[in-house]
């Protein structure tokens, strides 16, 4: 597990502050991200496949690579995501080179100590606007090709700003003020955040999650009228009837260099950060 802040560290830096912004507009610097992160999965000893697809005449791809499980009788599998593009105007640390160095550490200790089920790694392009929330979204694209293929998911996971964290009284927000009567004030914590139906999904993972780690963990599984709720690429699961939920630091309820020029990577807590990446493979283990 010592490599596991090292390695976590450079993929930030690597994505954030080498190459920088990642929009749907910057093709050499996206397909850069796609090159790195095919090859650190590789160098973890996993096979990958390119999803590709088009966008307003343009070439993407989303980065997929299968760890099978050891347990023939599980004949459904868990998808965990993170998207590796960014909003214009950032270099996206938090947002989303946190989630993309998160999937890559999960599937490397995946990959050595493969789960009783099979766990498909995927990194999406195309998570922020313009595509967002439209069936443009790498997410939807591949959502739909398991739906066409009839694969059973167990679950899906979207890993979803992961690293920012603050513990000053008041820094915690929510869209509501009626959330202050049940949540923290302060962003010490990560989010398990999904809709109704996903609620059993995560409220499993919750459960194996808080008996393993020690970092603390809110649940929220609400209607999309809520704002945030379904802000990543989980949503897209909902709509072929996949449970699905996001792993985060809550985004701009917390961090205030959301979508800003100030999402830099020396802004993370990579000891929390690696905290979180420990506890979620261990809970992978049993879930």
């Amino acid at each position: 597990m010592d490599n596991i802040k090292k390695n976590l560290i450079r993929t930030v830096d690597y994505l954030s502050a080498q190459i920088g912004q990642r929009c749907y507009k910057d093709l050499e610097q996206l397909s850069k991200t796609a090159d790195y992160i095919e090859q650190a999965l590789r160098s973890s000893g996993c096979e990958t496949e390119r999803q590709g697809f088009t966008y307003r005449g343009n070439a993407y791809c989303n980065i997929l690579t299968e760890v099978k499980g050891t347990d023939a009788s599980c004949d459904d599998i868990l998808v965990i995501g993170a998207h590796y593009d960014s909003a214009e105007g950032t270099p996206g640390a938090d947002d989303n080179a946190s989630g993309v160095a998160g999937l890559l550490e999960l599937a490397r200790l995946t990959k050595q100590q493969p789960l009783k089920r099979t766990v498909l790694f995927v990194a999406f392009c195309l998570e922020e606007p313009p595509a967002y929330m439209t069936k443009h979204m790498g997410s939807y694209i591949h959502a739909k090709s398991l739906h066409d293929k009839s694969v059973k998911v167990h679950g899906m996971i979207s890993l979803e700003m992961l690293g920012y964290y603050c513990v000053d009284k008041g820094c915690q927000y929510y869209p509501s003020s009626l959330f202050k009567l049940v949540y923290p004030n302060t962003g010490h914590f990560i989010a398990f955040v999904g809709n109704f139906s996903s609620r059993h999904f995560s409220g499993r993972v919750k459960t194996s999650f808080s008996a393993v780690s020690m970092v603390p963990v809110e649940t929220l599984n609400g209607f999309s009228i809520i704002p945030g709720v379904d802000f990543s690429d989980h949503r897209n699961y909902w709509k072929f009837g996949y449970p699905a939920f996001m792993i985060t630091d809550t985004a701009f309820y917390r961090n205030p260099n959301y979508h800003d020029s100030g999402d830099t990577p020396e802004t993370l807590d990579y000891d929390r950060l690696t905290l979180l990446i420990e506890g979620l493979y261990r809970t992978f283990q049993v879930v």
